[in-house]
């Protein structure tokens, strides 16, 4: 018995394909908001364990609701530790998102900590992500391999001074372009300010030199084919609570017409 293939399996594959891709951040620590939009078709969704809060039995729901759903669940981890990624990926993550990748040694502790062959990713088949020993060692050891993936927020100042040694990096599938901290760091009034646009067109341009895939968050479809020019080909929309607040707010309106 072998577990059966899931969106899991093919996110990496369809990445690194420069598939056009959608997903959203999971800021809700439950299961049904991911079932949703799993449903309703995006490709991916992202459990924020550094901005919301998850503990490891919510992303331990929240990714089983992915596979439940259809749709690839990554974790964006709060902390770059080994033991942290490691948990995520037990848990049965199609990849981690880790912040702050600043240097091309920070780069390598990650990627070394998401993989066996070549890396230093402690070995257990029997949680979710071994089938909970469907899969003997070796069988497990070349399939999480080949599925992890492991994408580089860069949202430094300091990372856009070494951007072409981080995308490097072997075992770093794809770097996120984290907008919002870089305008912070930069003191930038707003995220299109000159500094911000000219960071991300280092990053993007040192990212598709080392033919990386680009991923982004858009605020609309505007500002998604603006970054699709640059290389983007995955795209976070939003978030569970982002959603919520604008259908609430739009049908809140929409119904107040009724009281005049």
């Amino acid at each position: 018995m072998t577990p059966a293939i899931s969106a899991s399996d093919t996110f990496r594959r369809r990445l690194l394909g420069s598939e056009h891709l959608i997903g959203t951040f999971i800021k809700t620590p439950t299961c049904h908001s991911i079932e949703i939009l799993g449903g309703v078709g995006f490709d991916f969704v992202v459990i924020d364990e550094e901005h919301a809060p998850f503990d490891r039995s919510a992303i331990d729901v929240g990714l089983l609701a992915a596979r439940a759903a259809g749709t690839a669940g990554l974790v964006r981890v709060a902390q770059p530790t080994a033991a942290n990624i490691l948990s995520a990926l037990d848990s049965g993550a199609a990849g981690v998102l880790v912040p702050h990748v600043s240097s091309p040694a920070k780069a390598k502790d990650i990627a070394e900590a998401c993989r066996y062959r070549g890396g230093r990713r402690g070995f257990s088949n029997s949680p979710r992500a071994g089938g909970y020993g469907a899969l003997s060692m070796w069988p497990h050891v070349d399939a999480a391999d080949a599925a992890t993936t492991v994408i580089a927020m860069i949202e430094d100042p300091e990372a856009l001074d070494c951007i072409d040694a981080i995308v490097a990096v072997e075992g770093i599938d794809g770097i996120f372009l984290g907008r919002g901290d870089l305008t912070v760091a930069l003191g930038a009034d707003a995220m299109d300010a000159p500094a911000v646009r000219a960071a991300i067109e280092r990053v993007t341009q040192a990212a598709r030199a080392a033919r990386k895939p680009i991923c982004a968050m858009a605020g609309s479809t505007a500002d998604a084919a603006a970054l699709q020019a640059l290389g983007v080909t995955a795209f976070i929309v939003a978030s569970d609570q982002g959603f919520l607040r604008q259908a609430a707010a739009k049908a809140l309106t929409d119904f107040a017409v009724l009281a005049a």
